[in-house]
């Protein structure tokens, strides 16, 4: 379940890639996105966006790597303003970036262990919808749940 077209429910050509500095300026100027990415510029930031579209970002996301702890930590995630709520017109942008992140805790030799600290209000989302398990203060996602995660939103379904 890639990207989708919210009215039509048609997948979207979608790839996720590295951000880029000239995309900071873009961040900066959009109405789209509330935090300030550019205190992210440290960490590994990732931006999803429809192929046929690359100038407009759909949403970002920003991995810590910790390799002594063999985890992916997802230290922030957001999706732009108009694929929020009942009347945005992408589906799983959220989904399709926490799969992503899965997937680089896979290709470290991770087995997939991605952590994340939510606000309290969204623990429930992501223990619901994402398959995260409460360790401490924290969730996290691993194994089989990463994988799962990946087939959903990563591999297309197209027959």
């Amino acid at each position: 379940m890639p990207l989708q077209d919210k009215k039509s429910g048609k997948a979207l050509h979608s790839a996720i890639e590295g951000v880029v500095s000239s995309d900071y300026i873009w961040i900066g100027k959009s109405k789209e996105f509330n935090f300030d990415w550019g205190l992210e510029r440290s960490n590994e930031v990732y931006k999803i966006f429809l192929v046929d579209k690359d100038d407009e970002i759909l949403g970002l996301m920003s991995l810590i790597d910790y390799p002594g702890e063999y985890r992916i930590h997802l230290n922030l995630i957001e999706v732009g303003k108009s694929n929020r709520g009942k009347s945005k017109s992408v589906e799983n942008i959220a989904g399709c970036l926490i799969a992503f992140a899965c997937h680089i805790a896979f290709d470290r030799d991770y087995f997939g262990f991605v952590s994340l600290q939510p606000k309290t209000q969204l623990m429930e989302l992501y223990q619901e919808k994402y398959g995260f398990r409460q360790y401490g203060r924290l969730l996290a996602v691993e194994q089989e749940s990463s994988k799962a995660l990946i087939d959903k939103y990563l591999n297309d379904e197209e027959e």
